[in-house]
């Protein structure tokens, strides 16, 4: 609250823009502090980048070369991709990268019957990312059909603060899988679920979630080098515990552990080192030709639907964190359809996954209070530079899997937080709008959980029809919480009027601080923060 005198208390303000932002997207730090930073949200989006190819390649029938080059691919393509987006597409200081919304569907094709009869691993390996990257290519065009022709814009109008409250702040809460139970304890993994089986590494993933909270919000308010503690917090907590863990692999403390438990606490058993190459430049089509099947493009292009959603939230939460104005709807399509561009160099290139938005990286803007595109260029430049030098990326992709969890806990809560701030455009003292928010939250929470639970014990989903495309469509849409949410918000949102007038039913929702924003030219902030660059908006307009 604020006092304008003594005894008499104000609400908050309501900020438009987010305050308290260091560095906004137009306003770049020094370059030496701009290349620590990019570095930084490049060693985050690395666990991502890891742990997607550690759950796939070994069920396509590759070793370690393979997936060694399957994380340099990534790579490479997440930098290009993240070019695309800060230049031509959004232009927010947003990190496109892997996207855990495509295993579930990757993974459905890989177990397909038509790969079981290859006995040679190298060559299953193969004829299945063929298959993967057909799928990919074709379901790109879905992206770009809804960004580039302008139907995400339609959709995206009609969402007012109140339903964006749940698909922002699930975008964060429904990873959660990926946090602290990788952190210390293990998750239970099954053929068609995003989760994987985490070691227990509880003296590695918890001190570093312990130093990490004590480094970015206690130790700023009591040393003189606060800024540089907290936008650095990241680098130094995993160079202090990556030491830690590589003292506790030489002093022998995984020796009697299971063969799982060394695999992912040890620091010298990722086997990326050894089998990563010098120098090497990803190329298209490395695998060979894509192969098409109907089915596989149907589930894929139900999860690039999915994973658009999953970036809109993404974006609205850059956005917030970044010190820009709401994001007008034309300018989430135009970075809709260049996230169709994005999916189709994965397919070409062959990453065996799909991209979106990063999550964690958009928290690490709210950790940092840094949103300048110049950091993110750099960072893009830092995936670009060493998936080319493959022997210097393995050493920071060798980083132990439990501290990237212990790092997410932080970085997915300050994206679900993103989308509570959103609460204070809508009348939070309505009760149409507490059955809302707290419907679709709970929705948004428990139906993924429920598919989940189910398939953990029946080793498929609630829908099991003879047509395996159809039971994978209904998984992908309904394991997504920022998905299920939306949906169950945005229904609620425009249906529910009874006996509530028009004007106070607009104002409870939110509608009136972003109306202006609707269209691209409306206010003058939108065209300084995502005109394009060079006068390129005659070949992609805007408005």
């Amino acid at each position: 609250m604020a006092s304008s005198k003594e005894g008499d208390f104000e609400p908050f303000p309501v900020k438009e823009q987010f305050p308290g932002v260091d560095y906004c997207i137009r306003s770049p730090p020094p370059w030496p502090e701009a290349l620590l930073l990019g570095f930084q949200h490049y060693i985050v989006m690395l666990g991502t980048t890891v742990f997607i190819p550690t759950i796939l390649v070994h069920k396509m029938g590759g070793g370690d070369e393979e997936k060694a080059r399957m994380i340099q691919t990534l790579l490479f393509v997440s930098g290009i991709n993240t070019l695309l987006q800060v230049f031509f597409g959004t232009r927010l200081p947003v990190i496109v990268g892997g996207s855990h919304t495509f295993v579930l569907p990757t993974i459905s094709i890989i177990l397909c019957g038509r790969y079981s009869y290859i006995i040679n691993p190298h060559e299953r390996f193969i004829i299945t990312m063929r298959g993967i990257q057909g799928a990919l290519i074709i379901a790109s065009f879905l992206q770009m059909l809804l960004g580039f022709f302008g139907i995400w814009r339609i959709a995206i109008r009609f969402l007012s603060p109140l339903a964006a409250v749940p698909l922002v702040s699930l975008v964060g809460l429904g990873l959660y899988f990926l946090g602290f139970p990788g952190v210390i304890k293990p998750n239970t993994y099954s053929s068609s679920s995003t989760m994987h089986l985490v070691a227990r590494c509880i003296e590695v993933g918890l001190p570093e979630l312990i130093l990490l909270v004590i480094l970015s919000q206690f130790i700023p308010h009591v040393s003189s080098q606060r800024f540089s503690l907290t936008r650095f917090s990241v680098l130094i907590s995993i160079a202090i515990i990556w030491v830690y863990a590589e003292i506790l692999t030489v002093a022998g403390a995984y020796k009697n552990r299971s063969h799982n438990t060394q695999y992912r606490c040890r620091a010298d058993r990722s086997g990326l080192i050894g089998a990563s190459p010098w120098i090497r430049v990803p190329y298209p089509f490395q695998w060979g030709h894509p192969m098409f099947e109907a089915s596989d493009i149907f589930v894929m292009m139900a999860a690039s639907l999915v994973a658009l959603i999953e970036s809109t939230a993404t974006f609205k939460a850059v956005q917030r964190y970044s010190g820009a104005t709401p994001v007008p709807p034309s300018i989430i399509s135009r970075g809709a359809g260049w996230l169709g561009v994005s999916l189709l160099l994965d397919g070409m290139f062959g990453t065996a996954n799909g991209s979106t938005a990063s999550v964690e990286n958009a928290g690490l803007l709210a950790m940092n209070r840094i949103g300048s595109r110049r950091v993110i260029k750099i960072s893009a430049g830092f995936m670009i530079f060493f998936s080319i030098m493959g022997k210097f990326g393995a050493l920071f992709a060798s980083i132990p899997m439990p501290i990237f969890a212990a790092i997410y806990c932080i970085l997915f809560a300050y994206t679900a937080s993103a989308g509570l701030g959103f609460l204070q455009f809508c009348n939070i003292n309505s009760y149409r709008t507490k059955f809302i928010l707290g419907f679709s939250f709970f929705m948004g929470l428990s139906i993924p959980q429920y598919f989940r639970e189910y398939d953990s014990l029946t080793r498929h989903g609630p829908v099991h029809t003879r047509a395996r495309w159809f039971n994978d469509i209904i998984n992908v849409i309904f394991s997504s919480s920022a998905t299920v949410g939306v949906f169950v918000a945005f229904f609620l949102d425009t249906t529910i009027s009874h006996g509530i007038d028009k004007d106070v039913r607009r104002r409870d929702r939110g509608w009136h601080w972003w109306e202006k924003f609707r269209h691209y030219p409306t206010d003058s902030r939108s065209e300084e923060f995502y005109s394009l660059p060079y006068n390129l908006n005659k070949f992609f307009p805007s408005t």
